[in-house]
């Protein structure tokens, strides 16, 4: 098991959820427990682009 899969899977737990309701779960619920649990969704595309040019990094080009 990967350090990401084992890290998804401690979040389970500590929400209460058993290691095979875990494994049951569509990727959608998973997505829908994390922001119900504090979670943001992640940025897409278009968010990062913006966030970049509002915020470029140090010592970047315009």
């Amino acid at each position: 098991m990967t350090a990401a899969w084992a890290e998804r899977l401690e979040a389970a737990v500590r929400l209460g959820l058993s290691p095979s309701d875990f494994w049951r779960l569509s990727v959608a619920e998973w997505r829908a427990l994390m922001r119900a649990h504090g979670q943001a969704t992640p940025l897409g595309r278009a968010e990062f682009e913006q966030l970049s040019r509002a915020w470029p990094d140090e010592g970047a080009e315009p």
